[in-house]
């Protein structure tokens, strides 16, 4: 395989590991990050362009020789950066087309998609502002607690979960009303699913082949015990004790051929990374909801855990033919620890300096929040750096992280001291 010039669109945790993973490969030529972060510029060449100036990036891979684009949020997605730059002078780009990127662009069309293709999910149905009585019946007819899921993006924030009826129907007249914009001019009612959850990712070529990436489990809340506000994402593990053989198994023959099937046999062009955001109901998975891209924090796990060269199953997948390329997976424990922001996810200060990054050797540090000012590595984000670790188990990989996280520092410096402590006993 030649060596290539590559693009990655983004700048969170998710792009550094992308980042981290993309330049150990022999094929890579250069590797440009676009916007990047204050500590993706150890692995490529960061460019200030914004993952949704479509122009901007034209202009960029025509100047550059670029060979493949990487996607690795979903706004672009979602926009259609596919459709506009996909086999322009046989630009290889991983992620799906503007259709498919409705899998996580909308959820009314990805609960459609999983009825239409016999794929396990809740029990649901849409609303708009001109059947919102509908909606107030129908959740009358759920058990408590009530989910309401507003259709569009709404950068994490558009799902509820509440446990009295009253307050369920004041907050779906809210989100109908405009809480999230456009987001919620049509919201999704779900029964709500008891259970464990974990992330499942695929990478699929659209012609039917895939593969199946690390499992993961992340930790949204912001307090211990899975307590308090959600977040983007406090810290994940992989693997998931319990996403045994048998249950895998269940995972890949009633959702992954299903999905990739369901989107080949509807014409949808999909090339690139599916998330599986299930929960795991008494033994048999089911689907809460797809994302378009690797997770974050995630990907800040499985990639730690990918032992196979990465970009030549991207490219494969994104010509359309994965062949009998093998994705293999590092048996050992990976562990992610998020440190934040004091206040976030509510409002936070930016701005202040990072000390102590260069006394880590024994963890990788996938910055999230950061940037280079004046010389210092300071904070810009809510989620600072994902410190992440390899052990020879779930215990192991949280000791090194945590004594990571203790060797640099910053202003208001905060952290979860328990991820992964729930899976230890299973």
């Amino acid at each position: 395989m030649d060596k290539m010039n590559i693009l990655l669109l983004g700048s969170g945790g998710r792009e550094s590991a992308l980042a981290w993973k993309i330049a150990q490969s022999p094929v890579v030529n250069r590797l440009f990050i676009a916007p990047g972060n204050g500590g993706t510029g150890a692995y490529g060449e960061n460019v200030a362009i914004s993952p949704l100036d479509f122009d901007a990036i034209e202009k960029f891979v025509d100047g550059n020789d670029i060979e493949m684009v990487v996607v690795g949020n979903e706004d672009p997605l979602v926009e259609g950066i596919y459709d506009r730059l996909a086999g322009r002078n046989g630009l290889l780009v991983v992620g799906p087309s503007k259709a498919g990127a409705a899998l996580e662009g909308s959820k009314d069309f990805a609960k459609k998609f999983m009825v239409d293709n016999n794929i396990p999910t809740a029990r649901y149905r849409s609303f708009t502002a001109a059947t919102l009585a509908e909606g107030e019946k129908f959740l009358e007819t759920l058990n408590a607690p009530y989910v309401l899921k507003a259709d569009g993006l709404a950068a994490g924030k558009g799902v509820l979960i509440i446990d009295d009826l009253d307050e369920a129907k004041k907050q779906l007249g809210e989100m109908l009303g405009g809480m999230f914009g456009k987001s919620s001019a049509t919201v999704v009612i779900e029964e709500f699913l008891s259970g464990i959850e974990c992330s499942v990712f695929v990478l699929t070529d659209g012609n039917g082949g895939y593969r199946i990436l690390p499992v993961a489990k992340d930790y949204k809340r912001i307090g211990e015990g899975d307590t308090g506000l959600n977040t983007g994402g406090m810290g994940a593990v992989s693997p998931v004790p319990f996403a045994d053989e048998e249950f895998m198994k269940k995972v890949e023959s009633r959702i992954i051929i299903p999905t990739v099937e369901g989107l080949r046999k509807a014409g949808i062009t999909y090339r690139g990374f599916i998330f599986l955001g299930l929960i795991n109901v008494g033994g048999d998975p089911m689907v809460i909801e797809y994302n378009v891209r690797m997770g974050d924090p995630e990907t800040e796990v499985v990639m730690l855990r990918i032992a196979s060269d990465l970009v030549p199953l991207m490219a494969a997948a994104a010509k359309g033919d994965l062949g009998e390329l093998v994705l293999e997976h590092n048996p050992k424990t990976a562990v992610t620890v998020m440190a934040v922001s004091d206040g976030y996810p509510g409002s936070y200060l930016k701005g202040k300096e990072i000390t102590g990054v260069s006394n880590v050797t024994e963890s990788t540090l996938f910055h999230a929040g950061t940037k280079v000012a004046d010389g210092k590595l300071v904070t810009s984000g809510g989620r600072v750096i994902a410190v992440s670790s390899l052990g020879d188990s779930i215990a192991d990989a949280l000791e090194r992280s945590y004594r990571s996280i203790g060797l640099f520092d910053f202003d208001g410096k905060r952290y979860r001291r328990d991820i992964g402590r729930d899976l230890m006993n299973l």
